[in-house]
């Protein structure tokens, strides 16, 4: 449990969030934010990709737990977010339960929500012990077509505390398409070296909002993300990231997405 401890709270990404194991056993675990205005929206309202980030790191707090120190490394194969209201500045805590464990696989279900009870994300994540298997082999990104138009709203997306201290910033944001990339620098990396988990969720929940807005274009809207479905291939590398975005539908009040990230070094 100290190695636990110390990756939720020692990793620089979670260290920089303000993350805190509260308690944990075989079957559960408790984590708690503070509000700090670097995790957060205009307005004070935490990101989604922060939340997403929790339950990532909630889901990996159990599993590395249960099935041992040496079943690494670690990641969530798959995840499905539903964030269900925003905090506005406010602490929040994270409850996590193991709903099933195989022998690579941890089946967890977790709840994010202020310390008054408010509900703001239910997620269901999958985490996958590798069992010391060498890295996979993944395909190569298609890519894009390699437009660099930012559009009106790109230039200022890096204003918001939580993109712009992850260092993430818009090279194309047009006509239903984004494109943004991440540095690869200390508060995004994990405690074994590469980007954390957390902060690969956040670039793939800002880059989905942007091919949104690209396809809504600016105005008086007032927009959230609703849901998010994440398949992992694999812990991500030390390196910078790139992410690209595509509004695929749209009814005027919905807008879906499909994002997919890669190293920017090799495109995979």
């Amino acid at each position: 449990m100290d190695d636990v401890r110390s990756w939720v709270e020692e990793s620089p990404y979670s260290r920089y969030l303000g993350v805190e194991l509260v308690e944990i056993d075989e079957s559960s675990a408790r984590l708690r934010l503070p509000y700090q205005d670097a995790n957060s929206n205009p307005g004070q309202v935490l990101h989604g990709g922060c939340a997403a980030s929790l339950g990532s790191i909630a889901g990996q707090a159990i599993a590395r737990n249960v099935l041992g120190p040496d079943s690494g490394p670690w990641h969530t194969a798959q995840m499905q977010v539903n964030y269900l209201a925003a905090a506005i500045n406010e602490d929040v805590v994270v409850d996590a339960k193991l709903l099933r464990k195989g022998r690579e696989l941890c089946f967890v279900g977790v709840d994010v929500a202020t310390t008054a009870g408010k509900p703001i994300a239910n997620i269901t994540t999958t985490i996958r012990g590798r069992m010391g298997k060498p890295e996979n082999h993944a395909y190569v990104s298609s890519g894009d077509a390699g437009e660099a138009d930012p559009g009106k709203m790109g230039p200022h997306i890096g204003q918001i505390p939580f993109i712009g201290n992850r260092g993430i910033s818009v090279e194309h944001m047009m006509n239903g398409t984004s494109r943004l990339v991440m540095p690869y620098i200390e508060d995004n990396s994990d405690q074994a070296g590469g980007v954390h988990e957390g902060a690969v969720l956040a670039l793939l929940d800002t880059t989905g909002a942007m091919a949104s807005w690209a396809e809504a274009s600016p105005g008086p809207y007032k927009a959230s993300t609703a849901s998010m479905q994440l398949q992992n291939l694999g812990p991500a590398p030390k390196g910078d990231l790139v992410a690209y975005g595509r509004c695929i539908e749209n009814d005027d009040e919905i807008y879906w997405s499909d994002v997919e990230v890669a190293s920017a070094s090799d495109g995979r």
